[in-house]
C-alpha cells in the first residue's frame, strides 16, 4: 500500500495534540527553566551579533555563579551572559537559531525567546511526522504502531518540555531520524541484485550524515550504523562478482560527502582547540570545574548508592523532572508512570514469547526494520551509561535520540496487553499485585487500599478484554493511554512547572 492511500488523520491529530502543547510550554515555561538553555541563547545571540561563532574558553562555565542563579530562579538583577559553556557545540542549529534571534532583534526579550522555542518546536513535529512515516513503512499491517510511536513521541512530557526550549536537541532528533528513515528505505526499496547502486544513489544519505556531524555528536551514533547497513545491504543483495566494489563506493561516498560538508568545521576546531580535540569536547571538559563527578559520588556514598540514584532519576527525568532537574512530580504519579511502564514491557515480553513460540509472525523487512531500531537505541544506551561513568548526569532526556525506537516498544507492548492474548496473563499478575497489597495492609496496618483498587480495577478490565476480544475496547483502552499523557502534559505544566519556576 502506498503511502498516499494510508489515512492521515491520526497523525495530523496527533501533531495537532503536540503542537497545542508544545506551544504552550515554550510560552509559559518561565524564561532558562530548561537545562543550559541560557548557554545555547548566547551560541546563538553571539552567532547573530558578531557574524562569528563563538569560542568555548575558561571562565564560561561559572559553576557557583550558576548555581546561585539557578537557585534564585533567574531572577532580572542576574545575568545570564557569563554562561556560553555551549560554545563548542557543531554549528547547524545554532545558524538557524541566530537567524529566528536577527529576525526578532528588535522585539522583547520574551518574543524573541519565544521565537526561538518555537523553532525548537516546529522541528520536533517533523521528528514525529518522521516517526510515524517510518514506522508506517516498516510495519505497513500494523498501523496501529505508527500511531502508538508518533503519540508516545509527540506526549512524552518531558520530551515536550525539553522540545520547547533553546537547544540542539529537536534538530538532533530530527536528523537521525531522517538517516533511519532513509537507511530502512534504502533495504526496503534497493535495487534488485541484478542492478548495482550508482554513485548518485549514496549522496543523500552522505548529505544526511553531514548534517548531523554539523548538529549534534548524539547524532555521531549514525555513522556506525550507515556502515553496518551499506555492509549488510550490499553485502545481500548486490551482483556477487562486484559485491565488495559495492560495499566500498556506499562507504566513500556517503561517508566522504559527510566529511567534506563537517571538515571546515573540523578544521577550525583544530585551529582553535588543537589537533587533538577536533570536536571541542576536550576544551569542554577542561572548563567544566565543579561539576559532580561520579568517581567522586563513589568515594563519598557508594556503588549500591549511585546505582539506586541512576535508576531512580533515569526514569523520573525521562518521563518528568523539569527546569534544571529541581522540579519533580506527585510521587503518585510515577507510581502510575512505572506501572504504566511495568504493562507496555511486559506486554514486549510477551510478544517475544508468542513470536517464539512461533504464534505470531515477524517478517523479513520489519525484522530489518527492528535490528537498525534496536542497534539505535543500544548505541545511545551505550553511550549514555558512558556520560554517566565520567560525570552524574541520570537524566533520562539524553535517551531522547532513541525515542522512535523506545516509542515503537512501548506502542508494541500496550498493543500486545490489551489483546486477548495478552490480556490474560496481565490481568492474572495484576489481580495477585492487588492480592499481595491487601495481604501486606493486613500484616503491616498500613493498607494500600487506592493501589490495590486500582490494580484490581485494571486486573478486571483486562480479564474481560481477554474473554470478549473486543478490538473497539482496546482501541479505546490505548487512545485513553495516549490521551492521559497529553492530560498529563498539561498537569505537569500548570500544576507543576508554573508555580515552581514562576518569579
Amino acid at each position: 500500500m502506498s503511502i498516499r492511500a494510508w489515512p492521515h488523520w491520526a497523525i495530523l491529530l496527533i501533531l495537532a495534540g503536540y503542537l497545542m502543547a508544545a506551544v504552550a510550554y515554550a510560552i509559559w515555561t518561565p524564561a532558562w527553566q530548561v537545562p543550559d538553555e541560557p548557554a545555547h541563547y548566547n551560541y546563538a545571540r553571539y552567532l547573530a551579533e558578531h557574524g562569528r561563532f563563538p569560542v568555548l574558553q575558561a571562565g564560561d562555565y561559572p559553576h557557583a555563579y550558576l548555581e546561585e542563579i539557578k537557585a534564585r530562579r533567574f531572577p532580572p538583577d542576574m545575568s545570564i551572559d557569563p554562561i556560553r559553556y555551549e560554545s563548542h557545540q557543531p554549528p547547524l542549529y545554532y545558524i538557524l537559531a541566530a537567524g529566528v534571534y536577527a529576525l526578532f532583534a528588535g522585539a522583547s526579550l520574551a518574543v524573541r525567546l519565544a521565537a526561538m522555542r518555537l523553532l525548537s518546536v516546529a522541528l520536533g513535529a517533523g521528528t514525529i511526522a518522521i516517526a510515524y512515516v517510518l514506522v508506517r513503512e516498516n510495519f505497513p499491517g500494523r498501523p496501529y504502531l505508527a500511531w502508538g510511536t508518533a503519540a508516545f513521541t509527540a506526549f512524552l512530557p518531558m520530551h515536550i518540555a525539553i522540545t520547547a526550549g533553546v537547544n540542539n536537541d529537536a534538530l538532533a532528533e530530527l536528523v537521525l531520524a531522517a538517516i533511519l528513515l532513509w537507511l530502512l528505505r534504502y533495504l526496503r526499496r534497493r535495487p534488485s541484485r541484478h542492478a548495482p547502486m550508482h554513485s548518485r544513489d549514496w549522496f543523500p544519505l552522505g548529505l544526511l550524515l553531514g548534517l548531523g556531524l554539523l548538529t549534534k555528536t548524539s547524532v555521531y551514533i549514525a555513522l556506525p550504523i550507515a556502515a553496518l547497513v551499506i555492509l549488510w545491504g550490499e553485502g545481500r543483495l548486490a551482483p556477487e562478482r562486484g559485491r565488495a566494489r559495492s560495499i566500498l563506493l556506499g562507504w566513500f561516498i556517503s561517508f566522504g560527502t559527510a566529511l567534506l560538508m563537517a571538515l571546515p568545521w573540523y578544521v577550525r576546531n583544530i585551529l582553535t582547540y588543537g589537533w587533538l580535540d577536533i570536536l571541542g569536547l576536550g576544551r569542554h571538559d577542561a572548563i567544566t570545574v565543579g561539576q559532580l563527578r561520579t568517581a567522586e559520588w563513589l568515594a563519598a556514598n557508594g556503588a549500591a548508592s549511585l546505582v539506586q540514584r541512576f535508576i531512580r532519576t533515569t526514569f523520573q527525568s525521562f518521563w518528568g523532572q523539569f527546569g534544571w532537574m529541581g522540579v519533580l512530580l506527585d510521587s503518585r504519579l510515577y507510581t502510575l508512570l512505572a506501572l504504566l511502564s511495568a504493562l507496555a514491557a511486559g506486554g514486549v515480553i510477551g510478544w517475544w514469547v508468542r513470536l517464539a513460540r512461533r504464534q505470531t509472525t515477524l517478517y523479513a523487512h520489519e525484522a530489518r526494520a527492528l535490528a537498525v531500531l534496536g542497534a539505535s537505541a543500544l548505541l545511545t544506551t551505550l553511550g549514555y551509561l558512558w556520560y554517566n561513568l565520567q560525570f552524574v548526569q541520570h537524566q533520562g532526556r539524553y535517551l531522547f535520540p532513541a525515542l522512535i525506537p523506545i516509542g515503537l516498544a512501548f506502542a508494541a507492548g500496550l498493543y500486545h496487553v490489551t489483546s486477548p492474548a495478552g490480556a490474560r496473563p496481565a490481568s492474572l499478575l495484576l489481580a495477585g499485585g492487588a492480592a499481595i497489597l491487601i495481604i501486606r495492609g493486613f500484616i503491616t496496618h498500613d493498607p494500600s487500599l487506592f493501589w490495590a483498587a486500582l490494580l484490581a480495577g485494571l486486573a478486571l478490565v483486562l480479564a474481560l478484554q481477554g474473554w470478549r476480544g473486543s478490538r473497539r475496547a482496546q482501541r479505546v483502552m490505548l487512545a485513553a493511554v495516549y490521551a492521559g499523557l497529553w492530560a498529563l502534559d498539561w498537569l505537569c505544566l500548570f500544576a507543576f512547572i508554573v508555580p515552581a519556576l514562576a518569579g
